[in-house]
C-alpha cells in the first residue's frame, strides 16, 4: 500500500462518495435487473468474462470477479439449466472445473452488450460535443489515477496540410462553446492563420501541433514582432487532453524555438477569463506586464500581455 502524508478531507470522502451514489444511479447498477433484461450487473459481468476470456477454470472466474463461491456456484447452475454456459472438468487438472459459453450464451451476450451500447449512446447524446469530450477526459483522468498509471503520451510535431483548418475550426467551436466568443473571434484566427501562410520566415517563425493517438489535441503558434521580440499566438489545448501537460509542452517548445531563434524577449495576449492558459504563462516565467479593457467577441472583456525575457 503506498504511503500518505496528509490527511484525508472528509469534503474529499463526501464528495467521492456523493459521486458514486449519482454515478450508480445514473448507469442503473442499482436497477434489479441491466439494461432491461433478465439478468443483474454480476450476471452479465460473468458473461462478459467468459465472452472475452473464456473458456475459464471457475477457481479463476470466481478470483477476476471476487465472488463468492457458492454465489458464483449458483449462478452457474442457473446459466447451465438455461443452457447458456457449458461446465466440465478440466483436461489438466481432474479437481478443476472449467466452463465456457454456449452459442445460446453468446446470442445473449451479444444483446446485452448491444443494449449496454445504446444505453451509454443515449447518456452521451445529451450532452454535446465538447460535453462528451471533457466527461471522457475525466473519466480516462479518474482510471488513471486510481489504477496508478502515467498520463496518456502526446507527441509534439511540425502541422501537415489540413492542421491549420483543424486549429481555426476548434478555436471558434472551442470559445463560442466554453465562453459564448461570436464569429468575430473566427474571423481573427482565419487572419493569424492565413497571414501565417503567407508571410512566414521558417528561421524565425513556427507552429506546433499536438497529437493523442494520431489526433490533434493541441497547438501554438510564434510569430515575428519585431528583430527582438516573438510572439506566442493561438494556444489551443482540447478538453479531451486538458490534464496531461499539453499546454505547457507547447509553450515550452515555443519559447525554445524563440531563444534558439535570437529573439530576447517574448510576449503574447490574453484575456483575463482564460485562466487555465493563464496559469501555463506564469509557470512558464511570464510577467504580465499590461490590462485593457474591451469589448470583443460579442462580450465585455479585459485584455492582458505578458511578457518573458529570453
Amino acid at each position: 500500500m503506498t504511503a500518505v502524508t496528509d490527511i484525508v478531507d472528509a469534503d474529499h470522502i463526501a464528495a467521492v462518495r456523493e459521486f458514486n451514489r449519482r454515478y450508480t444511479r445514473l448507469i442503473g447498477v442499482l436497477q434489479e435487473h441491466l439494461v432491461d433484461s433478465d439478468y443483474s450487473l454480476t450476471e452479465a459481468r460473468i458473461l462478459f468474462e467468459l465472452a472475452h476470456f473464456g473458456p475459464l477454470d471457475v477457481v479463476a472466474l470466481r478470483g477476476a470477479l471476487d465472488l463468492d463461491p457458492g454465489y458464483l456456484s449458483r449462478i452457474l447452475a442457473r446459466f447451465e439449466e438455461a443452457g447458456l454456459v457449458r461446465r466440465q472438468r478440466s483436461d489438466t487438472d481432474g479437481r478443476r472445473q472449467r466452463v465456457e459459453l454456449t452459442g445460446r450464451g453468446r446470442e445473449v451476450f451479444t444483446e446485452l452488450d448491444r443494449r449496454s451500447d445504446a444505453g451509454v449512446r443515449d447518456l452521451l447524446d445529451r450532452h454535446s460535443p465538447d460535453q462528451r469530450a471533457l466527461l471522457i477526459n475525466a473519466m480516462r483522468t479518474i482510471a488513471r489515477l486510481l489504477d496508478g498509471r502515467a498520463a496518456a503520451p502526446f507527441t509534439i510535431r511540425d502541422p501537415r496540410p489540413g492542421d491549420y483548418g483543424w486549429v481555426i475550426a476548434r478555436n471558434a467551436a472551442l470559445y463560442a462553446a466554453e465562453y459564448g466568443w461570436n464569429g468575430e473571434y473566427e474571423a481573427l484566427v482565419a487572419r493569424i492563420v492565413a497571414d501565417f501562410l503567407q508571410t512566414r520566415e521558417p528561421h524565425t517563425e513556427r507552429a506546433w501541433i499536438a497529437e493523442v493517438d494520431g489526433e490533434p489535441v493541441g497547438s501554438v503558434f510564434c510569430v515575428r514582432e519585431d528583430d527582438a521580440t516573438a510572439r506566442l499566438r493561438l494556444l489551443l489545448v482540447e478538453p479531451s487532453a486538458r490534464g496531461l501537460g499539453v499546454g505547457s509542452a507547447l509553450v515550452e517548445e515555443c519559447v525554445r524555438f524563440a531563444t534558439s531563434a535570437g529573439y530576447t524577449s517574448m510576449v503574447l495576449w490574453t484575456n483575463d477569463v482564460l485562466t487555465a492558459a493563464r496559469h501555463i504563462y506564469v509557470r512558464a516565467g511570464f510577467e504580465l506586464v499590461d490590462t485593457e479593457p474591451h469589448h470583443s467577441f460579442g462580450k465585455d472583456l479585459v485584455g492582458q500581455t505578458w511578457r518573458k525575457a529570453l
